[in-house]
């Protein structure tokens, strides 16, 4: 957005005796693309256009159309018109951008490499090394709020302990900055985004446990029962090469370390006796209890498996993961998501719903009651 303002491509305009300031015209901004080689072609030019269509950042000047057409119509960035919508998720990831440029534009930053456990790490802090610097800079008032702000910002995937062991604390304990904002990043990397049912079934995916034993060949994942007895669950990661290099996420993005077997197709069977309906589950007196999860997920993901559909069921736990921490266990049915009634979802549906919202995970669970 900004280098077309400099290119002098975004400017006011006059069409049909009205004047449209700060737009640009669809067919000269696919020129532009592809002249600087943010597009190899005009058809991968359209696919990012819309791309950002699709996620509110740029639209049609008189909304009269939702594609993005290779023409000479007015586009305009929502952020040059006041309606890009600013949600909760965007404003946190601003304000650990602004909070990032101005550590990293200092002489004295507090951000440097700090070795642990043998371990270095880039751009790394104390908690209250931190707290300290935004009480100082006057960017919080008072250690509480500037804690909220930290832990506002792990949850979201900005910054994270090192070894992913700890929430954000007013201690000594060490912190890094975990996205670098100063990563330029091309736009076609748009397009190696997956869908919300390819991210489920991803490495990088919240879903998919941590694989046991990172060994080719071995594709089992331990998966926590109701009584707590170990059983071991035949399960493959499936993945591409698209997501194994891309980043899905813009928020938090671990890179994978473990190896992963070759790709290969899976539907392990469900976990459940017998078949259960939302009527049976909701019925009076029925022997299921309700409980709410909070899952603060880690660099992996929340480490669980939902499968089925109306309702949807707990498939399998990572017993050393967040959500077995949490108390989540299989066979379990899927209430709510993040205060959303789930019961009549499909299992992909729910994947993408959890896979938008916040890194810190609030689920209702129905249990059977022994």
């Amino acid at each position: 957005r900004l280098r077309l303002h400099d290119g002098k491509l975004i400017k006011d305009r006059r069409y049909h005796l009205r004047t449209y300031p700060n737009c640009f015209v669809a067919k000269e901004l696919t020129d532009w693309l592809i002249q600087h080689k943010e597009a190899p072609d005009r058809e991968t030019a359209i696919r990012l256009m819309q791309k950002l269509m699709d996620h509110y950042i740029l639209h049609h000047v008189c909304d009269e159309h939702s594609d993005y057409k290779d023409a000479k119509l007015l586009y305009r960035f929502r952020k040059d018109d006041g309606t890009f919508p600013l949600s909760k998720d965007v404003k946190v990831f601003l304000r650990g951008q602004s909070l990032y440029e101005k550590l990293v534009s200092v002489e004295e930053s507090i951000l440097k490499v700090r070795e642990e456990n043998s371990v270095k790490y880039q751009r790394t802090f104390l908690g209250s090394e931190m707290i300290d610097w935004l009480i100082q800079e006057g960017e919080v008032e008072n250690r509480q709020e500037a804690v909220e702000l930290g832990r506002a910002l792990l949850e979201h995937g900005i910054i994270q302990h090192v070894s992913n062991r700890h929430h954000f604390f007013d201690s000594d304990i060490l912190y890094h900055f975990w996205v670098n904002f100063r990563r330029r990043r091309r736009l076609t990397e748009l397009l190696s985004e997956n869908s919300s049912r390819a991210l489920s079934e991803s490495p990088d995916s919240p879903f998919c446990l941590r694989k046991l034993n990172p060994e080719p060949g071995n594709t089992s994942f331990l998966s926590v029962q109701t009584n707590k007895e170990i059983k071991v669950v035949s399960a493959v990661r499936r993945s591409s090469i698209t997501s194994l290099s891309g980043n899905s996420n813009a928020y938090f993005s671990a890179p994978p370390t473990l190896v992963f077997p070759p790709v290969a197709e899976c539907n392990p069977k469900s976990v459940l006796k017998r078949p259960v309906t939302n009527e049976e589950l909701l019925s009076p007196g029925a022997p299921y209890v309700k409980k709410t999860l909070t899952i603060v997920g880690d660099a992996v993901g929340w480490g669980f498996v939902v499968r089925g559909g109306r309702p949807c069921h707990i498939q399998a736990v990572d017993p050393g993961g967040p959500a077995a921490a949490a108390g989540m266990k299989v066979c379990q049915f899927v209430f709510s998501v993040n205060g959303v009634y789930v019961l009549h979802l499909d299992y992909q549906t729910i994947s993408s719903l959890i896979m938008t919202g916040p890194r810190t995970l609030v689920m209702e669970v129905m249990e059977a009651i022994e």
